[in-house]
C-alpha cells in the first residue's frame, strides 16, 4: 500500500466527497452522525420525531430509511434539487435545528458525520439490511423489526 492509500485508510477524519451525478443513476447517500462522547441520548420519542419533522421539512435531502440507535443515526438520502448543499453541510444543518429544538440534550453532536455516496453495484437494500441488523447486535431486540425507532420517510430507489 502506498503512502497516499495509508494515509486515507487511517483517517480519523471523514472525508466528504462531493456527490457524483451518473446520468440516469440516482444518488443515495449513506450517512452515519453520531452523538457528542458516544452518549446514549437518541432512542426517545421526542428525539425520533423532532428529526423526522427536521427531515420532513427539508428543501435539501430527502431521507430514504433510517434508524436511530441510542448514540448514533444510520440514513440513506438523496438530493431533492440539482444544485444541493454536500452532504456535511446538509447534516450541520439538520443537527443544528436539532440542537435548537432539544436544549436539554446539549452537547448533543460529534462535529462531523460519515458519508458514502452508494455506487453501481452496491445494493441499497443490502446496506439496509446490514444497518437495521444493530439493534439485534446490540441486544435491544431479538428483531429488527421490533426496533421502534427506525422507519422510511420517502422511498429511494436504486
Amino acid at each position: 500500500m502506498n503512502e497516499e492509500n495509508k494515509k486515507l485508510f487511517n483517517r480519523k477524519k471523514p472525508v466528504h466527497l462531493p456527490n457524483l451525478e451518473r446520468h440516469n443513476q440516482p444518488t443515495i447517500i449513506y450517512v452515519t452522525v453520531c452523538t457528542k462522547n458516544r452518549r446514549k441520548i437518541l432512542a426517545t420519542d421526542i428525539v425520533h420525531n423532532t428529526l423526522k419533522k427536521i427531515w420532513e421539512e427539508d428543501t435539501q435531502y430527502m431521507v430514504g430509511k433510517y434508524i436511530i440507535m441510542p448514540d448514533h443515526i444510520h440514513l440513506f438520502c438523496s438530493p431533492l434539487v440539482r444544485d444541493v448543499k454536500n452532504v456535511k453541510q446538509w447534516v450541520a444543518f439538520w443537527k443544528r435545528r436539532a440542537s435548537i429544538d432539544l436544549p436539554y440534550l446539549q452537547p448533543l453532536w460529534q462535529r462531523n458525520c460519515w458519508d458514502r455516496q452508494l455506487r453501481q453495484g452496491e445494493s441499497y437494500s443490502e446496506k439496509w439490511q446490514y444497518v437495521c441488523q444493530n439493534p439485534v447486535r446490540q441486544g435491544f431486540v431479538n428483531q429488527s423489526s421490533d426496533w421502534y425507532f427506525q422507519g422510511e420517510l420517502n422511498e429511494l430507489r436504486w
